[in-house]
């Protein structure tokens, strides 16, 4: 039980980044269909889970390469979506994606962006000697659920809000981005 409960915290934890990118993606309206949301949400919980498999295969040989990164990486690409996604808000004429985010390659930057804490997730509980597969599928799925939530409610935010709300969206996720690199910097 004990173990269920750490990975619902550490899924829950490790979920907020992909809650709040999907809370933008949602205000945005550029995933308005059920089928659009579950694709988006599904790939953020998988790549929540792959990433810490990933991290646990790793293992510490890795880890010091990665490390030197990882954060800059993480908020270069939630930087990037989020400073168009502020452009759009202040700009009623201009769209913040020029392609749906909930397919190809927007889709996979957004992913693994949201993704590079569960990778040192998985490192760590590799150097603990924790076993990765039940924490790994737990994270995902509440990541999964999560990011549901987000683009839902988003959406809802976004009909009623306008362009205000992809305006906080993009705001949110540079802040993301910032705290990422902060917490890196200072350790």
């Amino acid at each position: 039980m004990e173990s269920f409960v750490t990975a619902i915290a550490l899924g829950v934890g490790l979920a907020m980044d992909a809650f709040a990118v999907s809370l933008g993606v949602g205000t945005s309206n550029n995933a308005p269909a059920r089928r659009s949301k579950l694709r988006l949400a599904f790939h953020f919980g998988l790549f929540q889970a792959l990433m810490t498999a990933l991290g646990w295969l790793a293992g510490t040989t890795i880890v010091d390469w990665i490390s030197a990164f990882d954060h800059w990486v993480a908020f270069g690409l939630l930087a990037f979506v989020g400073s168009r996604m502020v452009y759009s808000g202040l700009h009623p004429d201009q769209e913040s994606f020029t392609s749906d985010p909930t397919r190809g390659g927007l889709m996979v930057v957004l992913s693994l962006a949201t993704s590079m804490d569960a990778l040192a997730v998985g490192l760590s509980m590799a150097v603990l000697g924790t076993p990765v597969l039940f924490p790994a599928v737990v994270i995902g799925v509440v990541t999964f659920g999560l990011s549901l939530v987000g683009l839902v409610f988003g959406c809802k935010l976004g009909e009623h809000f306008g362009k205000r709300m992809e305006l906080l969206g993009g705001v949110i996720l540079l802040g993301i981005g910032l705290r990422v690199l902060w917490m890196h910097l200072i350790g």
